[in-house]
């Protein structure tokens, strides 16, 4: 079948990504060297304007509502490449919302602000938007790898800096193993099922075809589905696959550790819900008897647990986030393993402000380095409240989301995952997430002792916040609180869109 105009609608967001990298490679060359922080007001308009005409896009594509959005039919396009679906736009939105944000926060970064780093963002952006659509293992392997690629780079950016590069090359080095190990289970996938569209595998799998007496497919399957587990298990920072990520967040510009922890962990999950929900996997783990189930079950609690326990010794911040972000992957995968729409939908909701929440906690990082020359460590952040109480209540606001403190809205989110389990008769597992919960607060609220109680000698010294960083931390911490107490549309919006994916 040819072409039609919903099929290239669905590819808006891509192709608008693209015209943007050629309008920045073209800006650049225009502007004086002293007035390069126009680069990350281009990207950051250029961000929000996208995602405006992807919301546009959505509504002329003839799938205005997200219930009939389940047939594949409808949503398989490309030659069953992608999906077009409300999935696909949810996380969309999340991608170009922290390319808005990440742009503003780094316009003011002197070492960020050249234009190749804004195009990588970008391309990391396409990687995650095709990420999310994919609906066939080639076109998954392919985004993913345009986007790993460009977060390789984007991580050892900085070269004058030794913790740059050696988190670079860390994260190269266990990214590419990673890779390679999903990569070699995709194949005995195409092996076993002649097949690589993950829709079409799942019907295979549904159907019993497989069965044959002769042919003990089922071992082959089981390590190829561990070894694409194993990948997949890298981009959310899984346990036992979480070890790059404090070096990688430590070393990495502050502003690509916000993105890298926001959008790239999205998109992580947005391949996981595709495969463990309805793909290729989807019939046996929902199985809860099945040893797959069991086995993320696993995953889910161990991440969630080590995490935590891990964040409360570390006494920089950047690495204290990243042992924090583990532990919100394994709040998140609760809402996986429910197979519930309800579950899912918590899930996306849960990525939904998790973008607005770490990249507020970074942003007030990176304004906070760039005017005391410390980067992230938590005694220089004493007196904070008094340098500048605005970037102390921005963070206050993004800890306390994390932490499930209302009215924030990470305290809805982890609310809804909780719930989701208890509907689902995992009462235990919601039971053992609230424990961890509590757990994470003693370090949240040990960093609010630094900005509130402790005293500076510094303390008389201002901080200055640059204009767009302040939209950006204005627009996260908002964001945040308001979703905190109206988030019905958010909701049901996730809702609907994971109705229609289990659909």
């Amino acid at each position: 079948m040819s072409p039609q105009l919903n099929h290239y609608l669905a590819l808006l967001p891509e192709i608008a990504l693209v015209v943007m990298i050629v309008a920045i490679f073209a800006y650049e060359r225009r502007l004086a060297p002293d007035n390069r922080r126009q680069l990350g007001i281009l990207s950051a308009w250029g961000a929000f304007i996208i995602l405006l005409l992807t919301l546009a896009a959505w509504q002329l594509a003839g799938v205005p509502d997200f219930a009939t959005s389940s047939s594949l039919n409808e949503t398989l396009i490309w030659g069953g490449m992608m999906r077009n679906d409300g999935f696909t736009l949810v996380f969309r939105v999340m991608f170009l919302l922290a390319l808005g944000l990440t742009s503003l926060i780094s316009a003011d970064v002197k070492s960020l602000q050249r234009g190749e780093y804004y195009i990588l963002l970008h391309v990391a952006t396409i990687g995650f938007s095709l990420m999310a659509a994919a609906a066939d293992l080639i076109m998954l392997y392919v985004a993913l790898e345009t986007a790993s690629l460009s977060l390789y780079v984007m991580v050892g950016f900085v070269t004058s800096s030794p913790r740059s590069t050696e988190g670079g090359m860390k994260y190269f080095v266990y990214g590419a193993f990673a890779s390679a190990l999903m990569l070699y289970g995709m194949s005995l996938i195409y092996g076993i099922f002649g097949e690589t569209n993950i829709y079409f595998i799942s019907q295979i799998v549904l159907s019993g075809r497989l069965d044959n007496p002769l042919l003990n497919f089922d071992n082959v399957f089981l390590v190829a589905a561990i070894l694409i587990l194993a990948g997949f298990a890298f981009k959310i920072s899984a346990v036992p696959f979480h070890f790059w990520t404090p070096d990688a967040y430590e070393g990495a510009p502050t502003p690509v550790t916000a993105f890298l922890s926001t959008a790239s962990k999205a998109a992580g999950f947005a391949i996981v819900f595709r495969v463990f929900s309805i793909g290729m996997l989807g019939a046996p783990v929902a199985d809860r008897s099945n040893p797959w189930w069991t086995i993320l079950v696993a995953m889910c609690i161990v991440t969630m647990t080590l995490g935590n326990l891990l964040a409360i010794y570390q006494s920089s911040i950047k690495r204290m986030l990243a042992y924090s972000s583990i532990a919100q992957a394994g709040y998140i995968i609760i809402g996986l393993v429910t197979f519930t729409a309800e579950g899912l939908g918590a899930a996306l909701f849960y990525l939904f402000i998790y973008v607005l929440t770490n990249i507020a906690a970074f942003g007030v990082i990176i304004l906070f380095a760039n005017q005391t020359g410390i980067d992230d460590d938590l005694m220089s952040l004493s007196g904070l409240s008094r340098r500048s109480p605005y970037l102390a209540l921005a963070l206050m606001v993004a800890l306390l989301s994390l932490g499930g403190i209302p009215p924030t809205a990470g305290f809805i989110a982890k609310f809804l995952v909780f719930k989701a389990a208890v509907d689902a008769g995992l009462w235990w597992l919601a039971l053992i997430g609230i424990v961890n919960a509590f757990i994470a607060l003693y370090y949240y609220l040990s960093v609010l002792k630094y900005l509130y109680l402790y005293r500076s000698d510094e303390e008389d010294v201002g901080i200055f916040t640059p204009r767009a960083a302040r939209v950006a931390l204005l627009i996260a911490s908002l964001g945040m609180l308001l979703l905190g107490t109206v988030a019905a549309p958010i909701v049901e919006w996730t809702q609907r869109a994971a109705s229609a994916f289990l659909g």
